[in-house]
């Protein structure tokens, strides 16, 4: 979170200012690719650069605080996967042919490498595992930041329908962590 200064941040990026505006990219695009990768893994990449070109061309539009801005952001990029899925279903991929051994990089992709590395692989990988409404639910509160009557919003459902899903998706993390063999102590909410 960019905290105190986010109200300078915010303006200063809504003036032109790249280097504030990178303030606000460097803060958010984390969460946001972790929530993609959950929601849609295969497109993540893509529906994140695209909900950041609606936020460029939005941005001198938005007002608001830290969390609005959260939620202007994660909203932008939910409606950028919804559109992303209309599109599928219209015009559906074919597999290509297998790719010759000459054709493929010959360099790992950097972004990859260092997602590779962050802790946070092994609980996405366990987050992934949840049916997609819990899923999304603990992304967008846990990863996004996101209270639950923005998540609510968000989703179309009733903050009281966000909470029983969050709870069952917690539950639900619980028992997998269960399953690899990795307990929580006592006193500790997982």
């Amino acid at each position: 979170m960019v905290g105190d200064d986010f109200a300078r941040v915010l303006v200063d990026a809504q003036g032109g200012s790249e280097e504030q505006f990178a303030v606000l990219w460097r803060d958010a695009n984390p969460a946001l690719l972790r929530y993609l990768r959950v929601i849609a893994p295969e497109n993540a990449e893509d529906i994140a650069a695209e909900t950041w070109v609606q936020v460029v061309r939005g941005l001198t539009r938005f007002t608001g605080d830290e969390g609005a801005w959260r939620a202007w952001l994660f909203t932008t990029a939910r409606r950028r996967l919804l559109d992303h899925a209309r599109l599928q279903r219209r015009h559906p991929a074919e597999p290509l042919d297998e790719i010759n051994a000459t054709e493929e990089p010959r360099s790992a992709d950097t972004a990859q490498i260092a997602l590779d590395n962050l802790a946070t692989e092994s609980a996405m990988a366990l987050v992934n595992r949840l049916p997609t409404q819990q899923a999304e639910v603990i992304m967008l509160r846990v990863v996004a930041g996101l209270d639950t009557d923005a998540v609510a919003d968000l989703l179309g459902k009733t903050p009281g329908s966000v909470r029983v899903t969050a709870h069952r998706g917690l539950k639900r993390l619980e028992a997998l962590l269960c399953q690899a063999g990795v307990t929580s102590r006592a006193g500790v909410t997982l």
